[in-house]
């Protein structure tokens, strides 16, 4: 798989995991976007790269405690964007989630 997110891959440990989620987020609301415009290219790189990020959020020794929330998240993803949707997920809750998480990133 490519690496999208070369720059940062080495320096995303060092963010706080308000930063970490808030840039998963703008990720995921990315591909909500591109796929509002029917731009299914657009909307796949953008739900991988947020994958990718999750996975240096997964890696990320000072996460370790927060693992259950992180890979529930990207099942939940994964599913809307991928699957059938079976959590019932909706544009307007995903978008909800991650706001918390940049606006915490934000009152650092």
């Amino acid at each position: 798989m490519n690496s999208f997110h070369k720059n940062i891959a080495y320096r995303f440990k060092d963010y706080s995991i308000f930063e970490q989620m808030a840039n998963i987020g703008a990720e995921v609301g990315r591909s909500i976007n591109w796929q509002k415009k029917d731009n299914e290219e657009m909307s796949k790189n953008a739900f991988y790269r947020a994958l990718e990020l999750i996975d240096f959020s997964v890696d990320d020794p000072k996460n370790k405690n927060r693992l259950k929330e992180i890979l529930r998240m990207r099942e939940v993803l994964v599913d809307y964007f991928c699957g059938e949707n079976i959590y019932k997920s909706t544009e307007e809750n995903l978008n909800k989630y991650f706001f918390y998480f940049n606006l915490a990133a934000r009152n650092k």
